[in-house]
């Protein structure tokens, strides 16, 4: 017999105080907000062995896996971590004290500004990527492959479900 979870116990709570009402979208919804907050401490603590914030290894993962020569604008790096321009340029002077980052006039186009990866920050996105990786795996090997597959599938489904969704309604 499956262990009765807290969305489960809240669920049943519900039941017996509504009855009427269908908390089907707790039992998946509820789920993935609450295991984000179990494993949120987890990850921000690996990341913080490497001296990084979720918001700073964000940033230097985004450069990384962009592929050489490691380099963005910094209104594609705001675009594809979707966040405002005044948090990225927040991130950005943190990193570049850091040493992970450097800000370089575009060639071609002195106004314009490149973010680049420096050394230092390739090997620092990559090993906190790696240990994190290593980390998150635990918290899904009592899973076999086939119900991670099978997981994996139906969660992008519905994300690329409500994606399209959200740039429908922003095209609007």
């Amino acid at each position: 017999m499956t262990k009765m979870d807290h969305v489960e116990r809240v669920r049943a709570q519900w039941a017996r105080e509504l009855p009427d009402l269908d908390t089907t979208p707790t039992a998946i919804l509820g789920r993935a907000y609450r295991l984000s907050n179990l494993v949120r401490p987890s990850i921000e603590e690996t990341f913080a062995g490497f001296g990084l914030d979720r918001g700073e290894f964000d940033v230097i993962s985004t450069l990384r896996r962009s592929g050489p020569p490691y380099r963005l604008t910094p209104t594609a790096l705001y675009r594809s971590l979707m966040i405002t321009s005044g948090g990225l340029t927040h991130r950005l002077g943190r990193l570049e004290k850091a040493g992970l980052i450097s800000r370089e006039k575009a060639a071609g186009d002195g106004r314009s500004l490149l973010v680049v990866l420096t050394e230092l920050g390739f090997q620092r996105a990559e090993d906190a990527l790696r240990a994190d990786m290593a980390s998150e795996a635990q918290f899904l090997a009592s899973l076999d492959p086939a119900k991670r597959a099978a997981l994996a599938e139906l969660l992008r489904e519905l994300l690329a479900t409500l994606e399209s969704e959200a740039r429908s309604e922003r095209d609007e």
